[in-house]
């Protein structure tokens, strides 16, 4: 294992545990209220969620409430080392499991998101994200900022902030992270 990768997996592990003891219905209520204050300031735009696994904190709240006035997607892989494509979603759409076990919609279009909901096991003050080491967040978001702007919000509670992450030249920065205290802007 090469240094950095150490030093990412060093991160992760202790993410992990910062997550699961901030994990909690009062503090994903609390983020998600304000999820959905940065999420109105982009009201009919294409918003891309997703399905909490493990202690995430779950965005689905704030992502019904954009349903109602936009489309909304939550991400599929199709295949390793590919970008993420979203499906469309709503709160009744009929889910299975995909990879990872994240649900996935059974059918629906597919969508471009100009807002992404991004989960993460650790952020910093420079933007910097860490995730789960499949690089799939870090690809679409290059795909998609080749094109035209697209918003990266992460999604956290504030336990996962740490002093400084590893970064690698392909680690897509994020333009905030929201949690329960409040919305850090970079």
């Amino acid at each position: 294992m090469t240094d950095q990768a150490d030093q990412k997996a060093r991160a992760r592990r202790a993410a992990f545990a910062r997550r699961k003891t901030a994990k909690s219905i009062e503090h994903d209520d609390a983020a998600c209220g304000h999820l959905l204050e940065v999420l109105r300031t982009d009201v009919g735009k294409p918003v891309a969620g997703y399905m909490p696994i493990r202690t995430e904190v779950d965005p689905r709240p704030a992502m019904a409430a954009m349903a109602r006035t936009g489309p909304v997607g939550v991400p599929v892989i199709e295949a390793a080392d590919t970008p993420l494509r979203f499906r469309r979603w709503t709160p009744d759409s009929e889910m299975i499991d995909g990879p990872f076990g994240a649900k996935v919609p059974v059918s629906g279009s597919w969508i471009t998101p100009a807002v992404l909901i991004v989960p993460l096991l650790a952020f910093d003050r420079s933007g910097a994200r860490l995730g789960y080491g499949g690089g799939f967040y870090d690809r679409t978001l290059a795909l998609l900022r080749q094109t035209a702007p697209a918003l990266a919000v992460g999604f956290a509670f504030s336990a996962q902030e740490a002093d400084a992450l590893p970064t690698e030249p392909t680690d897509e920065r994020l333009d905030m992270v929201v949690t329960e205290a409040g919305v850090i802007r970079f």
